[in-house]
């Protein structure tokens, strides 16, 4: 099902973070939860909430004169496809090259460590 889901810009990504985690939410509340770090106009932000409608990641229900934006696209399916995509891209597909260079590349505390062998080990129980 996921693989229907079309690509959305890092910017798009910011405002449904935001709709994902509030939703319904008008746009007003939208312009004021992004990131001031953005220096994004109100004009942008709706142009932004009008791509997102037009690809169909989002839609809205009229609430009196405002709209409440909501996501047609569950937060996980899209993580789940943009991990896909990276993956594919960057290690063609092998998640073990990925793991493999993210353990080479970074230093990873005896605590990290830990972790990942519990995330591969609760990973095994699930087949």
């Amino acid at each position: 099902m996921h693989k229907n889901i079309p690509k959305i810009s890092d910017s798009e990504y910011e405002i449904m973070k935001i709709i994902w985690k509030n939703h319904p939410i008008k746009s007003n509340d939208i312009i004021q939860q992004i990131d001031q770090g953005h220096n994004w106009s109100e004009k942008t932000i709706k142009t932004m909430i009008n791509r997102l409608l037009k690809k169909e990641v989002i839609s809205y229900k009229k609430d009196g004169k405002s709209y409440l934006y909501y996501p047609l696209v569950e937060e996980s399916n899209y993580r789940k496809l943009e991990n896909e995509s990276f993956l594919k891209k960057v290690y063609n597909g092998s998640i073990n090259v990925m793991f493999a260079s993210f353990i080479k590349d970074m230093k990873l505390s005896d605590k990290d460590i830990n972790e990942l062998k519990m995330i591969l080990e609760e990973g095994n129980d699930d087949e």
